[in-house]
């Protein structure tokens, strides 16, 4: 597949992704786990299609993985999640997009870092460092959903958006 289609893929899965969870939406489990795990075996997919990499491209690659997981966790802690109709229901919030900025710039940081201690700058798919944020922040989640003792929304059997709260959660 042409790399910029690809690109455009995942940018539309995520931005998907982003702008449901913004408005809020019902929680269920495979909404909350589906997108990272599918961009994460995407990333493993990809990185097994690249040859001649050392020990140090794959240090590189499990310490950028721990590190996008640990910002997807706190990403994760900062998302509003609350009983709305007898069912569960998240959103994004104020400091979810501050977390991410941090982390965007945290593993920007890394990756020159990385690359300036000569490790292959293609070493690291794109879809596994947003797979693996995403797989943290949905751990959390999905913890948090199964403390809370409210049940996770059932899946949507129809295209029709459920009808939920305002943009403020209520």
């Amino acid at each position: 597949m042409n790399d910029w289609v690809h690109m455009a893929l995942i940018a539309a899965v995520v931005v998907v992704v982003v702008v449901r969870r913004l408005r809020g939406e019902p929680l269920n489990a495979r909404d909350l786990f589906a997108p990272p795990v599918v961009l994460t075996g995407l990333g493993l997919w990809a990185l097994s299609q690249r040859h001649g990499l050392g020990v140090g491209d794959y240090v590189w690659v499990g310490a950028g993985a721990a590190l996008g997981t640990a910002f997807g966790a706190l990403r994760g802690a900062t998302i509003r999640v609350y009983e709305h109709g007898g069912v569960l229901w998240q959103r994004y919030t104020g400091r979810t997009f501050l977390v991410a900025a941090v982390s965007l710039a945290a593993m920007a940081g890394f990756a020159v870092i990385a690359e300036h201690s000569g490790l292959a700058a293609d070493a690291r798919p794109v879809q596994l460092s947003i797979g693996v944020g995403f797989l943290g922040e949905a751990l959390v989640v999905g913890y948090r959903a199964l403390a809370s003792g409210t049940p996770f929304a059932p899946e949507r059997r129809d295209s029709t958006p459920a009808s939920g709260p305002d943009r403020f959660g209520r």
